[in-house]
């Protein structure tokens, strides 16, 4: 393919606070995701609310607008997804047949993803190997996920970033998954009794709300940080590697 124009990143239907952090020659990019916006529409009306303002074809896992009645249609394909609460690095593509390869990259296990995560409480070691057994169930459109009766395994690396102090404790975790599971971080947090601060389904209730009070901050505290890969492409190998800044609230 042609390389995208420049004028096609700049003139994106963006969601409220949603921003491009970089994109490459071959058309692949990645925004910035605020905590609260989705990754793609759920049902009509969801589109203010997206990454995108525009209609979502979710068959062909993409966005689709044209800029001027009668213009040339746009697409942008979505190659990963984050939960709503969960802020930080989001991938696209501009070009169907690189969808296609950075889909099968995460297929296949190739893409290093690493978040963090504020979290009450401390983990005895500075650094651990978590690995678990998981199921998660979808009920009217919510995924509720378990360890421990599953047969599905989820594994994670955790570095201890900042340990808390006071109290309530509040650490700040590195999470680099080797899965990719159905809020496998939140589930692995909460089993360790080191609950992610402000998660709504997993979480320790009365420590949210206190903290919610003192921070004025009712967000999950949980920020997709960066991601990085090799993929081939039009014959040749590239890299690609991205970071989302961690937001401010996470430095208490």
């Amino acid at each position: 393919m042609s390389a995208v124009p420049e004028d096609f990143w700049t003139s994106l239907p963006l969601g409220r606070n949603v921003r491009l952090l970089t994109h490459d020659a071959n058309g692949l990019a990645a925004f910035d995701k605020p905590a609260g916006a989705l990754s793609h529409p759920n049902a009509g009306g969801d589109e203010p609310r997206s990454l995108l303002t525009v209609r979502y074809r979710l068959e062909g896992e993409f966005y689709e607008w044209t800029e001027t009645k009668g213009g040339p249609t746009r697409r942008l394909w979505l190659l990963n997804r984050l939960d709503s609460a969960t802020s930080g690095v989001i991938l696209v593509a501009a070009d169907e047949a690189l969808a296609t390869e950075i889909r099968a990259q995460f297929k296949r296990k190739q893409v290093r993803k690493i978040y963090q995560a504020l979290v009450f409480g401390a983990p005895r070691e500075p650094a651990e190997v978590w690995r678990d057994m998981i199921s998660a169930v979808k009920k009217k459109a919510q995924v509720r996920a378990t360890t421990g009766v599953g047969r599905v395994p989820a594994e994670c690396r955790m570095t201890v970033v900042r340990a808390g102090r006071g109290e309530p404790r509040v650490s700040l975790l590195q999470l680099e998954p080797m899965t990719g599971r159905s809020h496998q971080l939140r589930v692995q947090c909460a089993k360790r009794h080191l609950p992610i601060v402000g998660d709504q389904t997993y979480g320790d209730f009365p420590l949210n709300r206190a903290f919610a009070k003192a921070q004025r901050s009712k967000r999950l505290f949980l920020h997709s940080l960066a991601t990085s890969f090799g993929y081939d492409f039009n014959g040749r190998r590239h890299t690609f590697a991205v970071e989302a800044p961690l937001p401010a609230e996470f430095a208490l």
